[in-house]
Formats: C-alpha cells, sequence, structure tokens
C-alpha cells in the first residue's frame, strides 16, 4: 500500500496528498455504522458542540471499538505513514471530527504540531495525520481548508484560544494567516466517502462552519514517531495518547473481519 514517487514528491512539496476512493464502499458504510452508534453515546471521550446536542468530536474510539482498532491497523494507512515519517509509528491522537448539519462549527486556522508541541511536548513535527471521509465532502459542507506549502515554515507561533468554540486550540494570528495564503493559496480537497487526506502536522489548515443540510464526519489517526514520543502528560489519556507501542500492519481485509461479528450481532 505504499504511495508513489509522485505521490511523495507531492506531499514534501506541498504538504498533503488526497486519494480518492482509498476505502471501499463495504468499508465505509460499516466505518459509518460504529461512528452512528459511538456518537449516540454520551461518554467523556465526546466532545459536543458550544450548541445544539451534537457531537464535535469523539476521541480515542480505537481503544474500545474493534473495527477502528483495525483502521488504525490497516496496511492503508500504516505502510504510507512510516513511508512518509521515516520511521516506526504510533498513535498520538485518534478522532471523528463531525461537523453537523446546520450545526458543525468552525476549526480555527492552526497547525495540529502547534497544540502537540504546547500541550503534549512533544519534541519535533515528525508526526501526521491520516484522514478517510464518512461522507460526501463539497464545497457547503465544511471542507478542510489548507494552505499550501505552509508546513515548510516549520513550528508558526500561535495563541490559546479558549473561547471560541466548546474545544481550546493554539491558533495563528490573521495577519500571519494573510501572508502565508499570498504565498501559497488555499486548497478545499472535496470527494466523496472513503477518500482519505494525508498531512503534515505543521500544515495550516481549518475549516468553516457547516451551515448546509449535509452532515461532514472525518476520522483522524494522528501518527507520530516513536523516537519522537511526547514527554508531557497534562491531557486526558483519551486526547493524548501514553501508549508508545509501534502500530503495525494487519491484513488488508483487517477492517471487513472486525465488522463481520458485529454485523451478525445486530442482525
Amino acid at each position: 500500500m505504499k504511495l508513489t514517487d509522485a505521490q511523495m514528491k507531492h506531499f514534501d512539496e506541498q504538504g498533503y496528498i488526497f486519494l480518492p476512493d482509498w476505502f471501499s464502499p463495504e468499508e465505509v458504510a460499516l466505518m459509518k455504522r460504529e461512528t452512528n452508534a459511538i456518537y449516540a453515546q454520551r461518554r467523556p471521550e465526546n466532545v459536543r458542540e458550544r450548541t445544539g446536542d451534537v457531537v464535535r468530536t469523539a476521541f480515542a474510539c480505537h481503544t474500545y471499538n474493534p473495527v477502528f482498532e483495525a483502521l488504525v491497523h490497516h496496511p492503508k494507512f500504516v505502510e504510507p505513514g512510516e513511508q512518509m515519517l521515516g520511521d516506526r509509528m504510533y498513535i498520538h491522537q485518534f478522532k471523528i471530527n463531525g461537523k453537523a448539519a446546520f450545526d458543525g462549527d468552525v476549526w480555527q486556522w492552526h497547525q495540529d504540531y502547534g497544540t502537540w508541541k504546547a500541550d503534549d511536548d512533544m519534541p519535533t513535527s515528525r508526526a501526521m495525520n491520516l484522514a478517510v471521509f464518512l461522507d460526501e465532502v463539497n464545497e457547503f459542507n465544511g471542507p478542510l481548508w489548507f494552505i499550501p506549502k505552509s508546513h515548510k515554515k516549520g513550528a508558526i507561533e500561535a495563541s490559546h484560544d479558549l473561547s471560541t468554540t466548546s474545544y481550546p486550540l493554539w491558533v495563528i494570528d490573521n495577519d500571519l494567516i494573510r501572508q502565508l495564503v499570498a504565498q501559497g493559496g488555499i486548497v478545499a480537497p472535496k470527494g466523496g466517502p472513503g477518500s482519505a487526506l494525508f498531512f503534515s502536522s505543521t500544515l495550516v489548515h481549518g475549516s468553516p462552519p457547516n451551515m448546509s443540510p449535509w452532515d461532514r464526519k472525518i476520522i483522524y489517526v494522528s501518527l507520530n514517531a516513536v523516537s519522537n514520543a511526547i514527554r508531557s502528560f497534562k491531557r486526558p489519556d483519551y486526547i493524548a495518547h501514553r501508549d508508545f507501542t509501534p502500530v503495525d500492519a494487519w491484513s488488508d481485509d483487517c477492517l471487513i473481519k472486525a465488522g463481520e461479528p458485529r454485523r451478525q450481532a445486530a442482525e
């Protein structure tokens, strides 16, 4: 499941790659079913929006759900991740971000490494995100906005925003965003369910509110090089994990195998 030389070059130059139809319709249907069940639960790992009783983020689902445990071991995630980081990896964070129709709030401009450095004392930016769309992502339902090439700037100074949304974030000053956009522009990768996005931990990104009538859920697996393990543990372990065990790749059909007993039980 390794990436081509052209894909690796695009990742290095732009800070991200977009892979349509990376997962099959059967795998997507399975992950959507499990996500809906998780979103219906009241548990501390589920962070809700400020307004409306809807889930903004469901953390650490791979620690208690066998389907998402299989996802983090899927060769389509593990092998490209190791290829791009050049090291064995562990799961730093797992989350399913939902922008509910009409209620999905903004994610301010930020770098993920900015938060991981400030809150978790991650030594360097040898970490990245692997994401998969569970819904159609279009221009209306809150797609991710990337500033291409911004990952080349390294760690950018940020301020801690504790009030804009229900989830605190280290955000980048608007004047600096103007400068970065003038240099790299803005792109918004869009596509159908099963599409994947891999992007650098220093790529500046955000997303607008979802004012449309269409939900938009995306799974994010944040992978960190084992040699780059975090050194501060002030956040809950379901947000910043303490298990630095390298992730091994399972079989190509591991998602389907994990979901079959659950499907039979539901029937």
